[in-house]
């Protein structure tokens, strides 16, 4: 039996909150924030998707997607994920509600996964009964496959349309991301079915693959809808330096490895420019390098401050950067939670105007952020 939703949220933040570590608050440049902890204990936490009964979805990269129900996270994972590979970056990554999930129940999960040609990333919709998935489908897989373990990128929107977009990183082969016969480096569009979108930019030219939307990104981690316009923002990390903030628009070429504000990690530059005829440039960029990672527009009443600021997860630099933003330029930026020294692996907007965290690590943890009491 569930209890009405805004009831079973308020209990299951209580709860937990009793029963893990005491609720922790930060200063900020608008007043005090409060964190109140949701879940620990979960191995990588990579991806949070809230259910219309107030519970919550959270994928282990470890290969887990796990329940949190009335403010406890279940003991046994859900059955029925797909077969995938837990190697470096790579294993079980976002999980994505269709648009309208309350009727179909179908949901969206990327993943890396291995054979004897090597790995890639893979996505596969299923339907979810509430304990278990079904009829769970491969309908992309990006090609061709790799050895490598990094870059699996994988992060996933649902755009106005109805069309699916998904980031595939280079794999740790720059190169790839400008070979557009090479599904690596860039952010795809495709029908539910595993169609091409049928307004993609590149149908007509037979050099390019024709689910590609974009390419020439380096490895996107966080990808989300402006609120308003209703556009794909994604960001993603440079090498040392040059993480940026990008919109994704139909047909463009983001650059990487001909452009970049960073350089190798042996400390070799890569390219001498940061901007290049034909390259869209980025909104704004990092260096030294933040590691960004989950994304999310404010659009709720706890903060009524921050309406319309982009917030961004940071792993190497543990912290969420909170950008103010006029249209398309950032004019302010602020460092959150920097006391707190967790690795925020992605950033949600909850339907209770919070916003929620994942942090990264072994026992990571599900935090609801709110102002503080």
């Amino acid at each position: 039996m569930f209890l009405h939703q805004p009831l079973a949220l308020a209990l299951g933040v209580f709860i937990a909150a009793t029963q893990a570590t005491a609720d922790q608050t930060f200063d900020s440049d608008n007043g005090r924030v409060q964190l109140e902890t949701v879940a620990e204990g979960l191995e990588h936490p990579w991806s949070l998707a809230f259910l219309p009964d107030g519970s919550q979805l959270v994928t282990e990269r470890a290969g887990r997607l796990r329940v949190i129900r009335d403010g406890e996270l279940h003991k046994e994972p859900v059955t029925g994920v797909p077969e995938l590979v837990v190697a470096g970056q790579g294993g079980l990554l976002d999980v994505l509600l269709h648009p309208e999930f309350e009727d179909n129940q179908m949901l969206f999960l990327s993943y890396a996964h291995k054979n004897r040609e090597g790995m890639t990333t893979r996505v596969a919709r299923a339907r979810f009964d509430g304990k278990a998935l079904r009829d769970a489908e491969v309908i992309f897989e990006a090609s061709p496959r790799g050895n490598t373990t990094r870059h699996f990128a994988g992060r996933m929107v649902f755009g106005q349309n109805g069309h699916l977009y998904i980031s595939v990183g280079d794999r740790g082969e720059m190169e790839r991301a400008q070979d557009t016969r090479d599904d690596a480096g860039g952010v795809h569009r495709i029908t539910i079915n595993g169609e091409p979108a049928p307004d993609n930019p590149f149908l007509s030219n037979s050099d390019i693959n024709n689910t590609f939307f974009t390419y020439g990104n380096r490895n996107i981690q966080g990808m989300t809808l402006h609120p308003d316009t209703g556009e794909v923002w994604s960001h993603e990390h440079g090498p040392r330096g040059g993480d940026e903030i990008n919109i994704i628009r139909a047909g463009n070429d983001y650059g990487w490895p001909k452009v970049t504000y960073g350089i190798d990690y042996s400390g070799v530059p890569i390219s001498s420019r940061t901007t290049m005829e034909g390259v869209a440039d980025p909104l704004h960029y990092w260096d030294p390098s933040i590691a960004p990672s989950g994304m999310a527009f404010y659009t709720g009443e706890l903060f009524p401050q921050w309406q319309g600021d982009v917030f961004v997860g940071a792993l190497k630099m543990r912290k969420l950067v909170r950008l103010s933003l006029d249209g398309e330029k950032v004019t302010e930026e602020e460092d959150l939670l920097t006391e707190l020294g967790e690795r925020i692996r992605d950033v949600r907007m909850g339907p209770d105007g919070a916003l929620w965290l994942l942090t990264d690590s072994p026992r990571g943890k599900v935090y609801r952020m709110v102002p503080a009491k």
